[in-house]
């Protein structure tokens, strides 16, 4: 699907095109595959859901200048391009700092929003949320060295179980799935850096989320060492209304072991 001049996305969607749909809009550097199947298959009983790639990740375009702003401007285009005027969306991570874009910037596309594993904008009041942990900065700042395939696979297996936390215990053979999975559909093991290095200018619009009216479920992953507690309270204390549900043992990753309490939230949070 063309979003911009130049720019295609990879787009998936499942279920009744008649049902209400939900966009899922996932993190930084990861495909839209990252979402896993059994929570698409769920919501994909009930709800028209839709997933895709961002720019430099899976099988949508890479290496186009941009903001990381303007991929808020992607999910809209999605919407636009499949012909739906209103979605639930939820988002992760850098999905969660969009969607909160989104809420301030284009209300009239939302029927409701759920934001886990991330925090608020900048500028939203209160006492700035704490950031990720020194082990996770350490661990960052060697992303861009040079690997072959095998040896970047290991470090991102490595990296998921940093971002999975204590909670719950870890599967590396999980993770080691999900990524070959990923690495098929785009065709090798991309670079994960574009998202790492675009424009984040644009994004201290935390005050902003004063004016919300959209309902939103704040999903609190106790064990994320990238979102910490409070980020959750913090951000739900930003949006009027928002209500907050903990996942108990929830890092920064959906592994199989989460998946069903964070479904049954979402699902609870869509019927109501």
């Amino acid at each position: 699907m063309e979003v911009a001049d130049g720019v295609e996305l990879w787009v998936e969607e499942r279920g009744d095109p008649r049902s209400p749909a939900v966009l899922l809009v996932m993190g930084a550097a990861s495909s839209g595959l990252f979402w896993p199947e059994a929570l698409v298959d769920r919501l994909a009983a009930s709800c028209r859901v839709v997933r895709y790639d961002h720019r430099d990740t899976g099988r949508s375009t890479a290496g186009s200048s941009y903001a990381l702003r303007d991929l808020a401007g992607d999910a809209v285009a999605v919407l636009d391009g499949l012909g739906i005027d209103r979605a639930h969306v939820v988002g992760m991570s850098m999905g969660g700092l969009l969607v909160q874009l989104l809420l301030i910037d284009h209300p009239d596309r939302l029927l409701s929003a759920t934001l886990f594993c991330t925090g608020p904008l900048g500028g939203a009041p209160g006492d700035p949320a704490p950031g990720p942990s020194d082990e996770l900065l350490q661990f960052w700042a060697t992303m861009g060295e040079p690997r072959d395939d095998e040896a970047e696979l290991a470090w991102r297996v490595e990296h998921w179980r940093l971002l999975h936390g204590d909670g719950v215990p870890v599967d590396p053979a999980e993770f080691r799935a999900q990524e070959l999975r990923v690495a098929e559909h785009s065709g090798g093991l991309l670079p994960a850096t574009a998202h790492a290095t675009a424009d984040q200018s644009g994004l201290a619009r935390g005050a902003e989320l004063a004016s919300v009216a959209v309902p939103v479920l704040v999903v609190e992953a106790p064990a994320d060492p990238a979102y910490p507690p409070p980020n959750a309270q913090r951000l739900a204390a930003a949006i009027p209304g928002a209500r907050v549900v903990t996942v108990p043992g929830m890092g920064h990753a959906l592994p199989a072991a989460v998946l069903g309490p964070l479904v049954d939230a979402v699902e609870a949070h869509l019927a109501g």
